[in-house]
Protein backbone atom coordinates (compact mmCIF):
# COMPACT_ATOMS: atom_id res chain seq x y z
CA UNK A 1 0.00 0.00 0.00
CA UNK A 2 2.74 2.43 0.87
CA UNK A 3 4.50 1.71 -2.42
CA UNK A 4 1.39 2.47 -4.48
CA UNK A 5 0.84 5.70 -2.56
CA UNK A 6 4.41 6.89 -3.26
CA UNK A 7 4.07 6.22 -6.99
CA UNK A 8 0.78 8.10 -7.08
CA UNK A 9 2.42 11.06 -5.33
CA UNK A 10 5.27 11.14 -7.81
CA UNK A 11 2.81 11.10 -10.72
CA UNK A 12 0.82 13.92 -9.17
CA UNK A 13 3.94 16.02 -8.66
CA UNK A 14 5.02 15.46 -12.27
CA UNK A 15 1.61 16.48 -13.53
CA UNK A 16 1.74 19.74 -11.59
CA UNK A 17 5.21 20.53 -13.03
CA UNK A 18 3.93 20.07 -16.59
CA UNK A 19 0.99 22.36 -15.87
CA UNK A 20 3.29 25.20 -14.70
CA UNK A 21 5.45 24.74 -17.79
CA UNK A 22 2.39 24.96 -20.01
CA UNK A 23 1.35 28.19 -18.35
CA UNK A 24 4.78 29.70 -18.87
CA UNK A 25 4.71 28.65 -22.53
CA UNK A 26 1.29 30.27 -22.98
CA UNK A 27 2.52 33.50 -21.34
CA UNK A 28 5.58 33.56 -23.57
CA UNK A 29 3.40 32.97 -26.64
CA UNK A 30 0.99 35.75 -25.65
CA UNK A 31 3.86 38.17 -25.05
CA UNK A 32 5.43 37.22 -28.38
CA UNK A 33 2.14 37.75 -30.20
CA UNK A 34 1.72 41.10 -28.49
CA UNK A 35 5.23 42.19 -29.50
CA UNK A 36 4.67 41.08 -33.10
CA UNK A 37 1.27 42.75 -33.18
CA UNK A 38 2.61 45.99 -31.73
CA UNK A 39 5.54 45.99 -34.15
CA UNK A 40 3.12 45.40 -37.00
CA UNK A 41 0.93 48.25 -35.81
CA UNK A 42 3.92 50.60 -35.57
CA UNK A 43 5.07 49.60 -39.05
CA UNK A 44 1.59 50.13 -40.44
CA UNK A 45 1.32 53.52 -38.70
CA UNK A 46 4.70 54.57 -40.07
CA UNK A 47 3.80 53.47 -43.59
CA UNK A 48 0.49 55.33 -43.42
CA UNK A 49 2.25 58.45 -42.17
CA UNK A 50 4.75 58.24 -45.01
CA UNK A 51 1.88 57.81 -47.46
CA UNK A 52 0.04 60.80 -45.98
CA UNK A 53 3.10 62.99 -46.49
CA UNK A 54 3.69 61.79 -50.05
CA UNK A 55 0.01 62.20 -50.93
CA UNK A 56 -0.11 65.76 -49.59
CA UNK A 57 2.88 66.95 -51.59
CA UNK A 58 1.77 65.08 -54.71
CA UNK A 59 -1.59 66.82 -54.46
CA UNK A 60 0.10 70.21 -54.07
CA UNK A 61 2.41 69.58 -57.02
CA UNK A 62 -0.50 68.52 -59.24
CA UNK A 63 -2.29 71.73 -58.34
CA UNK A 64 0.44 74.37 -58.65
CA UNK A 65 2.96 73.03 -61.18
CA UNK A 66 2.44 73.73 -64.87
CA UNK A 67 4.81 71.99 -67.28
CA UNK A 68 6.55 73.92 -70.04
CA UNK A 69 7.00 72.93 -73.67
CA UNK A 70 10.22 70.96 -74.06
CA UNK A 71 11.61 73.22 -76.78
CA UNK A 72 10.74 76.50 -75.03
CA UNK A 73 13.59 78.97 -74.65
CA UNK A 74 15.48 78.57 -71.36
CA UNK A 75 16.67 82.19 -71.08
CA UNK A 76 14.68 85.40 -71.41
CA UNK A 77 15.69 89.06 -71.41
CA UNK A 78 13.85 91.59 -69.25
CA UNK A 79 14.36 95.28 -68.57
CA UNK A 80 15.62 96.25 -65.13
CA UNK A 81 14.71 99.44 -63.23
CA UNK A 82 17.31 101.36 -65.25
CA UNK A 83 15.89 100.13 -68.53
CA UNK A 84 18.83 97.84 -69.24
CA UNK A 85 18.33 94.37 -70.66
CA UNK A 86 19.02 91.60 -68.13
CA UNK A 87 18.96 87.88 -68.81
CA UNK A 88 16.89 85.60 -66.58
CA UNK A 89 16.50 81.83 -66.42
CA UNK A 90 13.28 80.27 -67.58
CA UNK A 91 12.58 77.45 -65.09
CA UNK A 92 11.75 73.89 -66.23
CA UNK A 93 8.14 74.48 -65.10
CA UNK A 94 5.92 77.25 -63.78
CA UNK A 95 4.76 77.35 -60.16
CA UNK A 96 1.49 79.00 -59.15
CA UNK A 97 2.68 80.84 -56.04
CA UNK A 98 -0.67 82.56 -55.57
CA UNK A 99 -2.20 79.14 -55.02
CA UNK A 100 0.69 78.11 -52.76
CA UNK A 101 0.35 81.24 -50.63
CA UNK A 102 -3.37 80.64 -50.25
CA UNK A 103 -2.43 77.36 -48.54
CA UNK A 104 0.56 78.63 -46.57
CA UNK A 105 1.95 82.15 -46.64
CA UNK A 106 5.31 80.91 -45.31
CA UNK A 107 6.31 79.71 -48.78
CA UNK A 108 9.53 81.27 -50.12
CA UNK A 109 10.25 79.09 -53.15
CA UNK A 110 10.26 75.70 -54.83
CA UNK A 111 13.24 73.34 -55.15
CA UNK A 112 13.78 70.94 -58.06
CA UNK A 113 16.78 68.63 -58.55
CA UNK A 114 17.41 67.73 -62.19
CA UNK A 115 19.18 64.40 -61.52
CA UNK A 116 16.67 63.41 -58.83
CA UNK A 117 13.32 64.76 -60.06
CA UNK A 118 11.47 63.27 -57.08
CA UNK A 119 13.03 66.08 -55.04
CA UNK A 120 10.51 68.70 -56.11
CA UNK A 121 8.95 70.51 -53.17
CA UNK A 122 7.81 73.88 -51.88
CA UNK A 123 10.24 75.58 -49.49
CA UNK A 124 8.92 77.30 -46.39
CA UNK A 125 10.53 79.47 -43.72
CA UNK A 126 9.21 79.56 -40.17
CA UNK A 127 9.82 81.78 -37.19
CA UNK A 128 12.11 79.06 -35.82
CA UNK A 129 13.85 75.92 -37.08
CA UNK A 130 11.65 73.55 -35.10
CA UNK A 131 8.08 73.94 -36.33
CA UNK A 132 8.55 72.64 -39.88
CA UNK A 133 10.66 69.72 -38.71
CA UNK A 134 7.41 67.87 -38.08
CA UNK A 135 4.71 69.98 -39.77
CA UNK A 136 3.80 69.70 -43.42
CA UNK A 137 3.20 72.48 -45.90
CA UNK A 138 -0.46 72.44 -44.87
CA UNK A 139 0.70 72.73 -41.24
CA UNK A 140 -0.43 69.22 -40.44
CA UNK A 141 1.51 67.45 -37.67
CA UNK A 142 3.56 64.76 -39.43
CA UNK A 143 7.06 63.42 -38.81
CA UNK A 144 8.15 63.98 -42.42
CA UNK A 145 7.73 67.72 -41.96
CA UNK A 146 8.67 70.13 -44.74
CA UNK A 147 11.60 71.36 -46.76
CA UNK A 148 12.45 74.61 -44.99
CA UNK A 149 14.93 77.47 -45.02
CA UNK A 150 16.98 78.42 -41.98
CA UNK A 151 15.15 81.05 -39.95
CA UNK A 152 18.22 83.34 -40.01
CA UNK A 153 18.42 83.49 -43.80
CA UNK A 154 16.84 86.14 -45.98
CA UNK A 155 13.70 84.71 -47.53
CA UNK A 156 14.62 85.95 -51.02
CA UNK A 157 17.75 83.77 -51.36
CA UNK A 158 19.96 86.85 -51.45
CA UNK A 159 22.45 85.63 -48.82
CA UNK A 160 25.85 84.26 -49.80
CA UNK A 161 24.96 80.97 -48.10
CA UNK A 162 21.33 79.92 -47.76
CA UNK A 163 20.71 76.75 -45.76
CA UNK A 164 17.77 74.47 -46.56
CA UNK A 165 16.83 71.48 -44.40
CA UNK A 166 14.83 68.32 -45.10
CA UNK A 167 14.35 64.93 -43.46
CA UNK A 168 16.14 61.84 -44.76
CA UNK A 169 12.96 59.76 -44.98
CA UNK A 170 13.29 55.98 -45.35
CA UNK A 171 10.74 55.88 -48.17
CA UNK A 172 12.85 58.33 -50.17
CA UNK A 173 10.54 61.31 -49.77
CA UNK A 174 11.68 64.81 -48.76
CA UNK A 175 15.53 64.72 -48.82
CA UNK A 176 15.58 60.93 -48.57
CA UNK A 177 17.14 60.60 -52.03
CA UNK A 178 19.68 63.40 -51.57
CA UNK A 179 22.28 60.78 -50.57
CA UNK A 180 22.21 59.52 -54.17
CA UNK A 181 24.63 62.35 -54.94
CA UNK A 182 27.27 60.17 -53.29
CA UNK A 183 27.30 58.36 -56.63
CA UNK A 184 29.41 59.91 -59.37
CA UNK A 185 27.01 58.77 -62.11
CA UNK A 186 24.11 60.63 -60.50
CA UNK A 187 26.14 63.82 -60.35
CA UNK A 188 27.31 63.31 -63.94
CA UNK A 189 23.70 62.88 -65.08
CA UNK A 190 23.09 66.51 -64.09
CA UNK A 191 24.98 68.68 -61.59
CA UNK A 192 22.19 71.29 -61.51
CA UNK A 193 19.21 72.13 -59.36
CA UNK A 194 16.69 74.95 -59.36
CA UNK A 195 15.19 77.33 -56.87
CA UNK A 196 12.03 78.90 -58.25
CA UNK A 197 10.59 81.90 -56.40
CA UNK A 198 7.56 84.15 -56.93
CA UNK A 199 9.86 86.73 -58.56
CA UNK A 200 12.53 84.76 -60.41
CA UNK A 201 14.19 81.41 -61.05
CA UNK A 202 17.73 80.54 -60.01
CA UNK A 203 19.92 77.75 -61.32
CA UNK A 204 22.69 76.22 -59.20
CA UNK A 205 25.64 74.00 -60.05
CA UNK A 206 26.55 71.44 -57.41
CA UNK A 207 30.16 71.84 -56.33
CA UNK A 208 30.35 69.71 -53.18
CA UNK A 209 28.68 66.82 -51.34
CA UNK A 210 29.95 65.29 -48.11
CA UNK A 211 29.14 64.37 -44.51
CA UNK A 212 29.41 67.49 -42.36
CA UNK A 213 29.89 68.05 -38.65
CA UNK A 214 26.84 69.86 -37.25
CA UNK A 215 29.22 72.12 -35.31
CA UNK A 216 31.49 72.71 -38.31
CA UNK A 217 31.86 75.71 -40.61
CA UNK A 218 29.47 74.26 -43.21
CA UNK A 219 26.60 76.05 -41.48
CA UNK A 220 28.24 79.47 -41.59
CA UNK A 221 25.73 82.13 -42.63
CA UNK A 222 27.42 84.64 -44.93
CA UNK A 223 25.26 87.72 -45.26
CA UNK A 224 27.28 90.02 -47.49
CA UNK A 225 29.66 89.78 -50.48
CA UNK A 226 33.34 89.64 -49.61
CA UNK A 227 36.50 87.54 -49.52
CA UNK A 228 34.90 85.25 -46.94
CA UNK A 229 32.56 84.05 -49.69
CA UNK A 230 35.52 82.89 -51.79
CA UNK A 231 37.25 81.32 -48.78
CA UNK A 232 34.07 79.54 -47.76
CA UNK A 233 33.38 78.20 -51.27
CA UNK A 234 36.91 76.85 -51.71
CA UNK A 235 36.86 75.29 -48.25
CA UNK A 236 33.57 73.52 -48.93
CA UNK A 237 34.67 72.29 -52.37
CA UNK A 238 37.73 70.67 -50.80
CA UNK A 239 35.43 68.63 -48.56
CA UNK A 240 33.60 67.04 -51.49
CA UNK A 241 33.57 63.25 -51.68
CA UNK A 242 33.19 63.42 -55.48
CA UNK A 243 35.02 65.19 -58.24
CA UNK A 244 32.96 68.23 -59.23
CA UNK A 245 35.58 69.95 -61.34
CA UNK A 246 37.05 73.42 -60.89
CA UNK A 247 35.09 76.53 -60.03
CA UNK A 248 36.51 80.00 -59.43
CA UNK A 249 34.41 81.48 -56.64
CA UNK A 250 33.66 85.20 -56.62
CA UNK A 251 32.94 87.57 -53.75
CA UNK A 252 29.37 87.99 -54.98
CA UNK A 253 28.57 84.29 -55.39
CA UNK A 254 25.40 82.99 -53.80
CA UNK A 255 25.40 79.41 -52.54
CA UNK A 256 22.79 76.94 -51.33
CA UNK A 257 23.51 74.30 -48.68
CA UNK A 258 21.04 71.40 -48.70
CA UNK A 259 21.20 69.50 -45.42
CA UNK A 260 19.69 66.20 -44.24
CA UNK A 261 20.24 63.83 -41.32
CA UNK A 262 22.50 60.77 -41.43
CA UNK A 263 21.30 58.73 -38.45
CA UNK A 264 24.15 60.19 -36.41
CA UNK A 265 23.09 63.21 -34.35
CA UNK A 266 26.50 64.84 -34.75
CA UNK A 267 26.64 64.74 -38.55
CA UNK A 268 24.58 65.72 -41.59
CA UNK A 269 24.87 64.91 -45.29
CA UNK A 270 25.02 68.08 -47.37
CA UNK A 271 24.91 68.98 -51.04
CA UNK A 272 26.06 72.48 -51.96
CA UNK A 273 25.49 74.45 -55.13
CA UNK A 274 26.54 77.85 -56.43
CA UNK A 275 24.23 80.09 -58.43
CA UNK A 276 25.13 80.39 -62.10
CA UNK A 277 24.06 83.16 -64.44
CA UNK A 278 22.39 82.70 -67.85
CA UNK A 279 24.53 83.52 -70.85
Amino acid sequence: MQKIGAETKRKTTKKKGTSVGDKIAVIVLVVALFVVGFAGYKLYSTMMEYKAGVDEYSEIADTVIHEREADKEHVRELKDVKGQSVKHWVPPFDVNFDELKSINDDVVGWIYMEAIPDISYPIVQGEDNDYYLHHTYKKESLFAGSIFMDMKNSGDFSDQNTIIYGHNMKNGSMFGELKNYKKQDVYNASPYFWIITPDDAYKYKIFSMYTADVEGNTYTLIKGPGKETIEYGNSMREKSDLDTGIYDFKETDKMITLSTCTGNSSTRFVVQGVQIQPE
